[in-house]
Parts: C-alpha cells; structure tokens; sequence
C-alpha cells in the first residue's frame, strides 16, 4: 500500500506531499512510533473517542471499515453517497474523513473542497482505486492529508488515522496557544478574556501615559476604579500617589474645602488651614469618582482648574497652581445626566476628552466562568473551606442570570456558595436565584412545529437570551459549543436579523 500525506515543511512553512510506503507491519510499526512521538504528540489511547465520517459507496468495504473502526473504540458515522454526507458534516463535528474518490454522484473535489471550508481541521484521508493516483495527489494538492491506495489492510490504515488525529490535535493545540498569546486574561487588577474586555485593555494603554483626562463609563460594580488603578499605575506619575474622592460619600457643603482646601477663618469648622486633595494630587493624579454626585457649583470651579491649572482655597485669595491628571467614573447615562441638570456638558467635554466604557457583565457572559473561578479559589483560601469546583448546572445559572449588579453581585453569590458549600463542589442549591432562574424564559411553543422547528426555535430564543453569547448559550442547551455552531448553521440561523454580531 502507497500511503500520500501532507506535512509542513518548517523552513517554506509550505504544505507540500510526501510519500511514505507501508509494504510490510514492520514499516507500519515504524509509522506508528513516528506518529506518537513524546511531547510532539498525543498516544493513540488518549485519540480513540475521535469521530470519524466514513464515505464510501462499496458496500463491501464500508462495511469492513465500519467494523473494524467501531472495534478500535472509534464513533464512525457512514454516508454512502454525497447528499448524506453533507448532510451528516453539517450537523457533526468530525475528526477524520475517510472520503472514496469514487463516489458515482459526485466529484469527490467539491467534497474536500466544501469540507475543509466548513471545518479546515477535519483531516481527509482519500481513499482511492489502483491506477488513479493522479486524483489521489490532485485529492492532496486540493486539502486531504493524505491517501491510500486500495486494496489496503486495516492494520495498515490504523497508524495513518491515529496520525491524522495527531496531527489534528497538534494544530487544534497551535491554534488555543496563539489565541492564549493574542488574548489577556488579565490586565493589573482586572479580569476578563472577552473581545470586549480586550478593547478596554488596548484603550487603557494607548491613554495611560498621556496626561489626557478621562471619563470611565459603566454600571455600579463592573470594575470602573479597576480601570482609573490601571491608568494610573501605567502612566508616568505612577510614583506618586493615587489620590480618590468618593463624590457620593462628601457632604455638599463640604466638597470645595476637601478638594480645594480652605484658611483657617473660611468657615465655622474650619479650625486650621487645610491642604486640599487638588495639592496631595500635584503631579499625581486624582479619581473623582460618581462625577455626577458633584454639586453644580463645584463643578465649574473643577472645570476652571482644569482649564488653568490653578486654583484658591476656600476663604484666601492666594491663587496656586498644581499639576493634576483627572480620571472620573460615572455610572450614569451621559445625556441624562446632563439633561437632569446633574452634569455640566462643559466640564463633560472636557473630562471625556477620552472615555472608556466598561460594558455589563450581562454583555460579556465570556468572562463569567474565568470571574466565578478566580472569586471561588479567593473564599475558598480565604475561609479555608474545601471547595474546589463549580457544577455544570450551577455554571448554567450563572450564564442565565441577569447580573444586575454585575462583577460585585457575583463576587457576593460566589462567596456566598462557598461559605454554604456541603461537598466541595457548589451546586445550584448554594446559589440564591436558583427557583427564580428554573422559572425563566418559559417558551409557548406552537402545536404545528416539527421537531427541527421547534429546535430551531428553542436555540434563537437562547441566542437572544445571552445576546449572542454562543458559549454561554451551548451552556444553557447543555450541549458542547462546536454541536451549537453546526446546528447554526443546519437551522441557518441568521445572526444579523436577531440583532447579534457574530
């Protein structure tokens, strides 16, 4: 048997056919130890779940192929004809193709062609008659691994699909370790591996070494004084002190002395002079955070300092200077806090010179899982409680829940379960919505559907549920995310239309 694959050539980077002939079990056996080479490749035990879609129109050998794969622990699906194998592709994942270049209904190309678009790391191992190894290297050049020549022996077949798998396996694994390069999940004090979460990361460092004020924009409890930590430790002033004002918690009429300062004699409290945080703050910078908390009259005098750099403390004409960068934090809508009188749109543009907006929890369901675990090991260590993992159906709460307080809220809930954690797993009944959340998104399903129909349905109201959230929405389906992606695409579920971006 004559066996063609493809392999990467380390210097071109180019894949190129090279052939490797199995005339006797010795050559097989030499293949195989090629194939499960340590630390390049997994063992044939650890491949052997694999799914493999075996398309062929000999009755004869299909049948063969079936049984001795079945026998070797694999999850075989057969198609014996075009029509059922598209069919079968789209709606699995598979790993191997054992695709005939016979096939009498059509040009076994388009199948390769259409295969390797739908699922490029699905391997093709053509399978092909005595006297046609010309379309066995066209099968090659167009995207199968490689080919064999019939007749051919299954224990000589064996070794070349245990190194489709491995080959598989070492692209999948190149592919998660560039992700991982490319994807940060954690950036100083924050944590979050989503796409929006990224664009935060990039906004705080293009921003955090200019002097440049800046607006951060969010909910209560999504992380915004994370976010100012973060700028202000990457910036230049970073040697100096952070200097933060909880605006909400600063009684009106004392704002202007706490941030200005005041003389000895500006009013009846005022028991001696009073440097303001304006000055702790010089060449530093200064967090105000809730702007909006800031009475009107103060806010002017902030937008003044920020235009001059200079200001008098309260009840002294001595007029002083400081150089202070300005973060601010709101978690109000912008245009209604100005239309509600309780921001000046002066002092806005100014602050938002840069803005940075945080989005809710509830719009990167991404991050759940990685904020769950890390807040679980904290209370874990921190209560020396035994408690160690997160049950799947406790996860499917959490993605289904609607975090209207956001980071905070979930940090309380996972400290929560771990304090009333029985085993050391936390299961739905440590979490406090878990009847509220068992009693949600009741779907009135009409009595005409079909069954694909009503599948169809169930999977968009789920999509609209999480907001497009595709791994939050196969955790709730309770199904792996590659099979929801497959059924997307069976359902031809059209993303845009329900308002999602893919």
């Amino acid at each position: 048997m004559s066996v063609y694959y493809s392999r990467l050539d380390a210097r071109s980077e180019n894949l190129f056919p090279a052939k490797v002939s199995l005339k006797s079990s010795s050559n097989s056996n030499a293949l195989l130890r090629f194939a499960t080479t340590p630390k390049l490749f997994k063992t044939m035990s650890e491949t052997k779940r694999a799914r493999i879609l075996l398309i062929e129109d000999e009755s004869v050998l299909a049948d063969s192929l079936y049984q001795h794969l079945c026998e070797e622990n694999y999850q075989v699906d057969i198609a014996d004809n075009s029509t059922r194998a598209r069919e079968l592709f789209s709606n699995e994942i598979y790993d191997v193709v054992l695709l005939s270049l016979q096939l009498s209904d059509v040009d076994s190309f388009e199948l390769i062609q259409c295969f390797k678009t739908d699922s490029p790391v699905a391997e093709i191992i053509a399978l092909t008659n005595y006297g046609t190894i010309s379309r066995a290297i066209e099968a090659v050049k167009t995207g199968a691994f490689f080919f064999v020549e019939k007749p051919f022996d299954f224990a000589e077949l064996l070794p070349l699909i245990e190194l489709a798998l491995e080959h598989r396996a070492l692209v999948a694994q190149n592919q998660s370790f560039n992700q991982q390069l490319s994807t940060r999940n954690y950036y100083e004090e924050m944590l979050g591996a989503s796409k929006q979460m990224q664009t935060v990361y990039d906004r705080i460092e293009a921003v955090a070494k200019t002097d440049s004020p800046v607006l951060i924009t969010g909910e209560s409890g999504t992380g915004k004084e994370l976010i100012a930590n973060a700028i202000h430790s990457n910036s230049l002033r970073a040697r100096k002190p952070f200097t933060k004002v909880n605006c909400a918690a600063l009684p009106k009429e004392l704002f202007e002395s706490e941030l200005f300062g005041h003389s000895m004699d500006a009013h009846p409290l005022a028991h001696a002079d009073k440097r303001g945080l304006v000055r702790y703050a010089d060449s530093s910078s200064l967090l105000l955070d809730e702007i909006s908390e800031v009475p009107l009259e103060i806010q002017s005098k902030i937008l003044k300092f920020l235009e001059e750099k200079t200001f008098s403390r309260l009840g002294c004409d001595e007029v002083r200077s400081a150089d202070v960068r300005f973060i601010a934090t709101t978690n109000r809508k912008l245009d209604e806090a100005i239309s509600e009188k309780l921001l000046r749109e002066d002092l806005l543009y100014y602050l938002s010179t840069v803005t940075i907006h945080i989005p809710p929890l509830r719009e990167r369901s991404d991050d759940i899982a990685l904020l769950a675990d890390n807040f679980l090991n904290t209370y874990a260590q921190k209560y020396e409680r035994n408690v160690h993992y997160i049950s799947s159906a406790s996860y499917k709460l959490l993605f289904a829940h609607s975090w209207n307080g956001n980071i905070r809220e979930l940090r309380n809930v996972i400290e929560r379960a771990v304090l009333l954690a029985k085993t050391d797993k936390i299961e739905p009944s440590d979490l406090p919505f878990e009847n509220q959340e068992q009693n949600r998104d009741v779907y009135e399903i009409p009595a005409e559907l079909t069954l694909d129909q009503i599948e169809k349905l169930i999977i968009t109201k789920t999509l609209q549920r999480t907001l497009g959230n595709k791994q939050a929405a196969a955790q709730i389906l309770g199904i792996y995310r590659p099979r929801l992606y497959a059924k997307i695409k069976r359902h031809r579920i059209d993303l845009k239309k329900l308002s999602i971006q893919e």
